[in-house]
């Protein structure tokens, strides 16, 4: 697998172009804006994009779903339905937030904890982890011990959950029960900011750190 992390938009998010070696094929996993970007990262890459991955329906991330799916005719998978309510706020969120050309979008699938997603011959197992937005979903490939978790998890912090229908006992439960049995070496890209491991937050993250949850 070959990973570029593009942070895009004025949030820094972080856009990611998860590449299957073996094939040649990839996806964008929260293609928050800046798509000609994102399209020359592409093109530099020699990959053939597959599809795109969506997390969560908050601009940051999503915001050039609708343009860069036009542009390419590929498929959008992600996120869970009860996120519907944050897609459908998209082309207000951009307006207000900056993000140009932001539009909502119908995801060609819909998915649920359980479900997995390929990349070429790269598979994905689907996590549904509410509590930053209730339709959050994270991909996982336990093989490849990497993590795609949007705004879940972050180095030393977690997702905001001050947000309609957020909720942080729901989030320390979907980080502790969804993320953490995947085993501490697991490393993981967040929304923004630096990447980490699952083991390291475990050891040093105030938020959901072994001791922290502990007191």
């Amino acid at each position: 697998m070959k990973l570029a992390v593009i942070p895009v938009t004025p949030f820094q998010q972080n856009c990611s172009l998860v590449v299957c070696a073996a094939t040649g094929k990839a996806a964008f996993v929260d293609p928050g804006g800046e798509v000609p970007r994102l399209l020359a990262t592409l093109e530099k890459s020699g990959a053939t994009l597959e599809k795109i991955l969506v997390t969560h329906g908050h601009a940051d991330h999503c915001g050039g779903v609708a343009e860069l799916a036009e542009r390419t005719g590929v498929p959008v998978e992600g996120p869970h339905p009860d996120d519907r309510f944050w897609i459908d706020q998209l082309a207000q969120a951009g307006s207000s937030f900056g993000i140009a050309g932001a539009r909502t979008f119908t995801p060609d699938r819909w998915l649920a904890g359980g479900d997995a997603v390929t990349v070429g011959e790269l598979t994905f197992d689907v996590r549904h982890c509410p509590g930053h937005t209730p339709g959050h979903v994270v991909f996982v490939a336990p093989d490849r011990r990497i993590a795609f978790v949007g705004d879940v998890l972050f180095q030393g912090s977690v997702g905001r959950t001050d947000f309609p229908r957020g909720d942080f006992a729901t989030l320390v439960r979907s980080i502790t029960q969804e993320l953490w049995p995947y085993g501490d070496d697991v490393q993981f890209v967040p929304g923004h900011g630096p990447m980490s491991t699952f083991g390291a937050e475990r050891r040093t993250n105030p938020f959901v750190g072994d001791a922290a949850l502990a007191r």
